[in-house]
């Protein structure tokens, strides 16, 4: 169980039940932001104008990267001001999840004068496709305090205000580029807002303005390559995942041909983020070295974030600016001749980077679609054979900002670009390993995990590897709870209810010779699993209908409220003894009588039960669940699907 089932097409789980699903609450308008609201998004700040990159002078004191010892400034000045902002909506969370035996008002006062005895909270949010923004966007909107009943029965919003780090990969990178995107909009704001997320077309086939004909849809393309197109002429060097994000793009940002000026590192230049009234955004990619193809935990984990992109794992270990990327840096800085770069960290090229198992999927499967015409497949595998060999099959970094960086363990040190893919590929499909560095200080993570490891649902492999890895070098000293195996996760049930690892803070040992380690992170996992809708879907099903699109997201929320309480009437407050667990034990202080009972249902005990028990199957949880057609994947929808693909990619690569 342990092989990703990536790459492979599982028809979901069918059931005929009866009633409505529990869908997100009704909106409050008061809430809910005006086109006005939305016009204000990350900056097209690119200076080009468009898509592509552009040469520009250096600021008086040139960028340089910096090693991984420390926080960036950037980001410790942006947390002196977020952490204080994260105090009155976790007062607020504490208060109502009213933990006994527990003072949540002399906590929070006492925290609000003694920063480093406050809670710090990540959100993680896995890979996993549409799914994965679907089911990790109905987690997001239940934390979420702006959205009406949230904080009713059974609720858990404000946990989103209380955060300090949101993460993303893949399918998740989606979702969290999506909303800085798009001014950190609610999900209520993004559904009822007519220029994203409708997810009826496929990126294939394009928004439904293009039409449905192959005409249109090589319009679309068109107009996809043109701005790839321009990236090449202003010569930079230009891959398959240029498509892909340019692509993501009209579904992703809601801005003119999916906003091709906008840049990840202009979140840092919005109002909303320089008040640190959102979380941290991170998205995480994997590093591929020169010659290698299958991608191990050995990897390098890179992330991106508004102020740098680098990697904390002692390969590389280092940052560079984000804004710069593209510039001729060599062992850290740029030559006093040299000029500036910016543009070249354009949004969706940064979602598409974090998600490019898309290319590995059209090789593995374009020719087991039947009615497909040779001549198309032909088409499409020479045109992949020919990025493949030019080495394009991956995300592309050129020029390497980390040549000549780190020469005794950088596997890049010696090469002109750096190649990046899809932050699963590891196995890590949940971006932990940003959230884990002892320099960040992180309490508690919700581990939001979309991950498609049996019959589409998770198991708890990404948890694994994330485990794995702390036992080679690569860890650099980094700890993790403990995690059992995959087949301990489905005979227990690990992976059909939220679970808590690392619940003991005193059960850790630590490395004398490491003066960097620290008591890791307490793990909620949130695993998806069916609640009221069918979520198991295929990673690679390309188009939703309005309502299996809301019908996942709001089994996404019942997930993370358990059916609003209806599973588990104290849940709140197991997710309010989550948040301060690892702050009392700072303290000495005893554990309220209500943790102890949550901590006694929720945390892995260390019982370990392996054996294979066959097919998983899982039914619904809440009793008056219905199942539509949200798993439905018919043979016929998919073979238009991937022929729009396959007109899209052979038009794009015409049109070049």
């Amino acid at each position: 169980m342990h092989l990703p089932s990536s790459l492979l097409i599982t028809a979901p789980l069918l059931a005929t039940v009866s009633a409505e699903p529990i869908r997100l609450p009704q909106r409050d308008v008061s809430v809910v932001a005006t086109s006005q609201q939305l016009a204000v998004r990350a900056l097209p700040d690119s200076p080009s104008g468009g898509y592509a990159p552009a040469v520009v002078d250096c600021p008086k004191t040139k960028p340089t990267l910096r090693k991984a010892v420390e926080l960036s400034n950037e980001e410790k000045n942006w947390l002196s001001i977020r952490r204080k902002n994260t105090i009155e909506p976790m007062r607020d969370l504490l208060k109502r999840a009213n933990v006994t035996e527990f003072d949540s008002e002399t906590f929070m006062n006492e925290a609000a004068k003694n920063i480093s005895q406050l809670p710090n909270v990540a959100i993680a949010i896995s890979g996993g496709g549409y799914r994965a923004l679907m089911n990790g966007a109905g987690f997001v909107a239940a934390a979420d305090n702006r959205i009406k009943n949230s904080t009713g029965a059974g609720g858990i919003g404000g946990l989103l205000q209380s955060s300090t780090y949101l993460a993303g990969l893949s399918g998740g990178g989606w979702l969290v580029g999506s909303l800085f995107s798009n001014n950190f909009s609610s999900i209520e704001t993004l559904l009822n807002e007519n220029k994203v997320w409708d997810f009826e077309n496929s990126i294939f086939q394009g928004p439904k303005e293009a039409g449905l004909s192959t005409v249109n849809r090589i319009q679309y393309w068109s107009e996809v390559a043109k701005e790839v197109a321009k990236k090449n002429d202003a010569g930079f060097e230009t891959s398959i995942t240029d498509y892909w994000g340019r692509a993501l793009s009209y579904q992703l940002i809601g801005a003119d041909m999916g906003g091709p000026a906008y840049t990840f590192s202009s979140i840092a230049q919005t109002d909303n983020f320089q008040k640190a009234e959102t979380p941290f955004p991170i998205l995480v990619a994997d590093g591929r070295a020169p010659g290698d193809i299958v991608i191990s935990l050995n990897a390098t984990n890179f992330e991106f974030n508004p102020f740098e992109m680098g990697s904390w794992d002692p390969t590389v270990y280092g940052f560079a600016p984000t804004k710069y990327l593209g510039a001729n840096f060599s062992n850290g800085v740029i030559p006093s001749s040299g000029k500036c770069v910016q543009g070249l960290d354009q949004a969706g090229f940064v979602m598409g980077t974090s998600s490019t198992l898309f290319n590995q999927f059209l090789l593995a499967n374009i020719t087991s679609y039947d009615g497909v015409p040779n001549v198309v497949v032909e088409a499409v595998r020479s045109i992949l054979e020919r990025i493949g060999a030019n080495k394009d099959d991956v995300s592309q970094i050129i020029p390497n900002p980390f040549l000549n960086w780190n020469n005794r363990t950088n596997p890049n040190a010696n090469s002109l670009e750096l190649d990046l893919v899809d932050g699963g590929e590891d196995l890590q499909n949940i971006p932990l390993n940003p959230l884990i560095q002892p320099v960040r200080a992180v309490d508690v993570i919700f581990a939001v995990d979309s991950s498609a490891d049996v019959t589409n649902w998770p198991n708890g492999t990404a948890l694994r590897a994330t485990y794995e890895r702390t036992f080679g070098s690569i860890s650099n000293g980094t700890l993790f709870p403990s995690i059992p195996d995959d087949w301990t996760f489905v005979n227990l049930g690990l992976n059909n209810r939220p679970s808590f690892f690392g619940c003991d803070a005193k059960n850790f040992t630590f490395n004398a010779n490491l003066k960097n380690q620290r008591v890791p992170p307490l793990i909620v996992y949130v695993p998806n699993a069916p609640y009221t809708a069918l979520s198991n879907v295929s990673t690679f099903d390309p188009s939703y209908t309005m309502s299996q699109r809301n019908d996942i997201i709001g089994n996404g929320w019942d997930s993370a409220t358990q059916g609003n309480g209806t599973l588990d009437s104290e849940w709140p407050t197991c997710v309010a003894c989550a948040v301060i667990s690892r702050s009392l034990d700072r303290l000495g202080r005893q554990t309220p009588a209500a943790c102890k009972t949550c901590f006694d249902r929720y945390c892995w005990n260390g019982t370990v039960s392996s054996k294979d028990t066959g097919a998983y199957l899982p039914g619904f949880k809440i009793a008056d669940a219905h199942a539509q057609d949200s798993g439905a994947i018919a043979t016929g929808k998919m073979v238009n699907v991937w022929l729009s693909v396959v007109v899209g990619v052979v038009a794009a690569a015409f049109l070049l």
